[in-house]
């Protein structure tokens, strides 16, 4: 069993995915978009060229997406993705690149459970935690 988040866009998938390639490398991205759906009547209005459903991997993980009812702004509350590094320059990185035109929840930082520990939510609103694991465990 895989337990796999399914992020809602409302509109903006596509440039979320183009923002985790850019930052997150992520790669293997499949879309489907509304205009394939063999039944048009189901889709919201205006939303043929919008993403019915995609995935991408992020490391190992696979996020699930899509722009949903393409409505406006998602509100994208009650959870947290969490990237597991091996390095402090690599959650610097991390950091960093979701951080623009997000906003940081936590700055990075040394903790006493990690050497670098940051939350941000970036700016389509996915609140993210980057933190370095301890030496063998990543």
């Amino acid at each position: 069993m895989q337990v796999q988040p399914y992020l809602f866009f409302n509109g903006r998938c596509e440039d979320a995915i183009e923002f985790y390639r850019r930052v997150l490398g992520a790669r293997d991205v499949h879309i489907v978009r509304f205009k394939e759906n063999p039944n048009p009547a189901m889709n919201p209005p205006g939303s043929a060229d919008k993403v019915m459903h995609a995935s991408f991997k992020v490391g190992e993980s696979t996020i699930l997406a899509s722009d949903g009812r393409c409505g406006g702004e998602p509100k994208l509350e009650g959870f947290s993705l969490s990237l597991t590094v091996s390095n402090d320059a690599e959650a610097e990185r991390l950091f960093g690149g979701l951080a623009d035109g997000g906003q940081v929840q936590r700055p990075m930082g040394k903790t006493f459970f990690s050497s670098r520990f940051g939350m941000v939510a970036d700016r389509f609103g996915v609140s993210w935690m980057i933190y370095v694991a301890p030496r063998g465990s990543v």
